[in-house]
C-alpha cells in the first residue's frame, strides 16, 4: 500500500506565513503539519509515500529528506507550478504503482483511523468502485461542495433534503479513477468526483472525530493547541 500526501498548494489564505514557508511545513504542536501525517501513516504500516510539491518545494524535500528518520521511504513529485489535486495525482501515478492507494491533504489535522482507508483501498476494484472518501459533518466555516452519503454507502452530490457532508481530503483511489486525467496538466478533483458519483463508483464513510482544515492563521493556531495536547 502506498500513500500520497498533497503538498503543492500556495496557501494564499495563510499569507504572510506562507510567503517564505510552504504550508505543509507550518508548525502545529511542535511539528510541521505534514509530519503528523507521515508519522500516522508509518504507524498504520504504510512505508512508501509520495509527496507532490510546487511552491517552495525544495524546502519540503530538505525538511523531510528520504523519509528514513520517520521509518518510511519518500518519493517526490515536483510540479513546478501547482497542478491541482487531480492533475497532481495523475502526474504522480508512475510513483504510486498499479494498485489502489490512499491520499491525504497535507493541510488538514485529523485523528481519522488511517487503517480504515487502507482497508477501503483494498476493496476498490477499478470498475464498480474507484474511490472511497472520508466525509465529515459540515464545519462552521466555508468548505467545498456539499456531498451526501446514501444508505448503500455511495457518495453523491447533496440535494435538497439530504444530510450535507464535507469531503475531508482523505481518500482511497484506484488508479483507474485517473485514467482520463492528463498528467502534467492542471485539473481540479471535483469534476472527476462528480462524474464518478453519477456512475455510482464512489463510496464513503463519515468521520465523527477530529477534522480541521488548517487554511487560515486562526485555524493554524487552533491546530497548534490541539496538537500540543497530543505531544503533552
Amino acid at each position: 500500500m502506498r500513500a500520497m500526501i498533497l503538498a503543492a498548494g500556495r496557501g494564499e489564505r495563510m499569507r504572510p506565513l506562507t510567503d517564505h514557508t510552504p504550508k505543509p511545513l507550518l508548525m502545529a504542536g511542535g511539528k510541521p503539519l505534514i509530519q503528523w501525517h507521515i508519522e500516522r501513516l508509518a504507524r498504520a504500516g504504510v512505508s512508501q509515500l509520495v509527496i507532490n510539491h510546487a511552491w517552495l518545494g525544495e524546502q519540503i524535500e530538505e525538511a523531510l529528506g528520504d523519509g528514513s528518520r520517520f521509518g518510511v521511504s519518500i518519493a517526490y513529485s515536483p510540479e513546478g507550478h501547482a497542478l491541482e489535486t487531480a492533475g497532481g495525482i495523475a502526474t504522480a501515478l508512475p510513483l504510486l504503482g498499479d494498485a489502489p492507494f490512499i491520499v491525504l491533504n497535507g493541510d488538514v489535522l485529523t485523528d481519522f483511523p488511517l487503517e480504515r482507508l487502507i482497508e477501503a483501498a483494498s476493496n476498490l476494484d477499478g470498475d464498480s468502485a474507484q474511490a472511497h472518501l472520508a466525509l465529515t459533518p459540515k464545519a462552521g466555516y466555508k468548505t467545498g461542495r456539499d456531498l451526501t452519503l446514501r444508505a448503500d454507502g455511495r457518495v453523491a452530490a447533496c440535494e435538497d433534503g439530504d444530510t450535507p457532508y464535507t469531503f475531508c481530503g482523505l481518500a482511497a483511489y484506484h488508479p483507474a479513477f485517473f485514467r482520463e486525467v492528463r498528467p502534467g496538466e492542471a485539473s481540479a478533483l471535483l469534476p472527476w468526483l462528480l462524474a464518478a458519483m453519477e456512475r455510482g463508483q464512489v463510496r464513503g464513510e463519515v468521520q465523527q472525530g477530529l477534522w480541521l482544515d488548517v487554511g487560515t492563521p486562526e485555524r493554524l493556531a487552533e491546530a497548534d493547541r490541539i496538537a500540543a495536547g497530543w505531544t503533552a
